[in-house]
């Protein structure tokens, strides 16, 4: 039996292949893309992705049921806890500027099945988001017209009661994601054109609302007659926040656009800081005149600023508020066209999915494959599924990604980074300096122990220390970790900080509901899982990281990205159980195509070299000395003559 069991060293092998890294090419910036995207039309996309219907919508909402005017506060918060996560993305999208955002960032510094899986969830992510918006801007467009095109429809198709699908088929809803496809495919500065118009009919409608708002605005809706600033206190506030949050997402589309961006290394971390900034002051303002305008127990959920205007006495400006709010989901819908075949192509290009989708237009210079395909498969989403049930899908997605890049930031710093090969000898051959990774800064593997000895003493020769090893003032307190490879400790470190803060925010989250623990054990567990989670922080911060580069470096490193990293978890983990039980199926069907086709495929796995067997062979003489001879044995050569394979025996040991 115990001959099918495999071997220790085939599973580290497999293990290994999951967690391979991506090598990138030298000069990063050589690209089948076009470069031609601008700091301006990357900022442009940035606000198309984040000021959606929800600045129409999502202001009244939640300032009516969840935080009353501190709805303010709330987007504060929200503004600031994005931007840890925006920032982390600003920092990959200038180091390593390619296409595939999360997906790209993960498999460069984590490994590979996770990368995958991120690639997975964002891509589905992205169709659920582009049709349920597709979907909210034909039931926007038809209340206009007081719901002819719905009335026509059920009339003269017909409705269905059947589960997961919609109550009838949403013709307008999929019509526009073609003629969005059709323009897409055209090319990035087609596409960037066609968002500058719409975002800038967005934020003109949107100057207009804060100028008349600030006109029309009475001090008094916030006084304690009508009750008060902060109605619901801190509980509605942080409740907002976590409503408000995702308010910000679609900042990621300028990382998955740095492959088209001129100078993405100065482009994408500024727009990334411009749009956000922008963002974050137009959902505070736009809160600020709503409130102001009517009494915040008074506004319409559905429609806040429009009937604001009209019980204000401007029903005219209720037109201006629907052309604002439709050009505003049109960049929502350009935004998640646009990312989502970029992705999709990262992901073929790797080898991890279907090869089709990695032939890019050599007119257009643009994956017209993936475009026409997940244009088509969106369309026929909005089209007749049910999407108000799968909509908190698009969180968990968003979340996840978060949460892998914030990680994949304290591993990438903590590395080693690439170094320009010395200069070939006079006889031509290169030196045995051994040869560090990809510009994710990974070392060599360094396959015998003679290799680790010369690695040790080479590293203690140098007055300076490398990115990952232990820091010289802690090294009498914390000597037992020097003899670790630079990074080995900080990557376990960062596993423990993510599994404690697992471990902390579901304390948080369930302990007093769910689980109804006693108070000691609540307060117990509590103290325990924060300082494992402090305790990693402090072993990550120990160690040398990277010195500053050329490139955008987000500051406070480890802090600003565990930060990152507890408020994604916390807030994934305030999702309904549904929502986490369609993920889990939605991650099995990820990792059959992943171990069905991508492992397979892979060119990180075309990449590595055949491993070679080495047997050692003995020779007993008879004076009972014993000598070992090593041979390299290629793959399906037979031993010797008369002498036993050891390699055989020691696996039946």
């Amino acid at each position: 039996m115990a001959r099918w069991l495999p071997r220790s060293a085939d599973l580290t092998r497999f293990c290994q292949k999951l967690n391979r890294v991506k090598t990138l090419e030298d000069d990063m910036m050589e690209t089948s893309f076009n470069r031609c995207l601008s700091t301006i039309d990357l900022t442009l996309l940035g606000i198309g992705g984040m000021v959606g219907s929800g600045l129409y919508v999502l202001t009244g909402t939640v300032a009516k049921e969840i935080a009353g005017p501190a709805v303010i506060i709330s987007f504060i918060i929200a503004g600031f806890a994005s931007l840890l996560a925006a920032l982390c993305y600003a920092e990959f999208g200038a180091r390593v500027p390619k296409t595939g955002s999360a997906y790209m960032f993960t498999y460069v510094s984590v490994g590979e099945i996770w990368a995958f899986l991120i690639g997975w969830n964002v891509l589905l992510e992205y169709m659920i988001g582009g049709a349920a918006v597709a979907r909210a801007w034909s039931g926007y467009l038809d209340s206009i017209f007081n719901h002819k095109i719905k009335n026509f429809t059920e009339t003269h198709v017909g409705t269905w009661q059947v589960p997961f699908l919609a109550r009838y088929p949403d013709f307008l809803a999929a019509a526009i994601l073609l003629v969005a496809t059709a323009f897409i495919s055209f090319g990035a500065k087609v596409s960037s054109w066609l968002n500058h118009v719409f975002s800038a009919i967005s934020m003109g409608v949107i100057l207009f609302i804060l100028i008349m708002g600030f006109v029309l605005a009475q001090p008094k809706n916030w006084s304690a007659k009508e009750g008060g600033f902060a109605p619901y206190g801190l509980s509605g506030i942080m409740a907002g926040t976590a409503t408000c949050f995702y308010a910000f997402v679609g900042f990621d589309v300028i990382a998955a656009s740095s492959e088209e961006a001129r100078n993405p290394q100065r482009a994408v971390p500024r727009a990334i800081a411009f749009s956000l900034g922008l963002a974050t002051g137009a959902y505070i303002l736009v809160s600020v005149v709503l409130t102001l305008m009517v009494p915040w127990n008074t506004l319409d959920p559905d429609s806040a600023l429009a009937d604001a205007f009209y019980r204000r006495g401007y029903a005219w400006a209720g037109f201006l508020v629907a052309v604002g709010s439709i050009c505003a989901m049109n960049t929502v819908l350009l935004s998640n066209l646009f990312s989502l075949p970029r992705i999709v192509y990262a992901m073929a290009e790797d080898g991890l999915f279907f090869q089709v989708f990695s032939q890019v237009h050599p007119r257009t210079q643009v994956p017209v494959v993936g475009i026409v395909v997940f244009g088509l498969l969106m369309a026929l989403l909005a089209l007749v599924f049910d999407l108000e049930a799968l909509v908190q899908f698009l969180s968990i997605g968003t979340l996840l990604a978060y949460t892998f890049v914030a990680a994949s930031i304290i591993v990438l710093r903590f590395q080693h980074q690439k170094v320009d090969a010395p200069a070939p000898a006079a006889g031509g051959r290169p030196s045995p300096e051994p040869r560090e990774g990809p510009s994710t800064g990974e070392l060599k593997e360094y396959e015998s122990f003679s290799d680790k000895l010369q690695l040790v003493d080479r590293d203690k020769s140098k007055e300076h220390r490398e990115p990952g090893q232990l820091k010289a003032a802690f090294e009498p307190y914390l000597e037992f970790l020097s003899d670790f490879y630079p990074g080995e400790v900080v990557t376990v470190a960062v596993v423990t900080l993510m599994v404690s803060a697992v471990c902390l925010c579901s304390i948080l989250v369930f302990g007093n509901t769910h689980l109804h623990l006693p108070t000691w054990s609540y307060s117990l567990l509590l103290v325990l899982f924060s300082l494992g989670f402090l305790l990693s922080l402090f072993l990550i911060w120990a160690h040398e990281q990277q010195r500053s580069t050329q490139t955008f470096q987000i500051p406070l490193v480890p802090l600003s990205p565990a930060l990152s990293i507890v408020l994604n978890i916390y807030l994934m983990l305030k999702l309904s159980y549904m929502t986490w039980l369609r993920f889990a199926v939605w991650l099995l069907l990820g990792l059959l195509v992943y171990f069905g086709y991508g492992i397979w495929h892979s060119k990180e796995n075309l990449r590595e070299p055949r491993p070679q067997r080495v047997s050692a062979r003995y020779v007993v003489f008879p004076s009972g000395s014993l000598e070992e001879r090593v041979q390299a044995v290629q793959p399906g050569s037979q031993p010797a003559a008369g002498l036993p394979d050891t390699d055989t025996e020691d696996s039946k040991r």
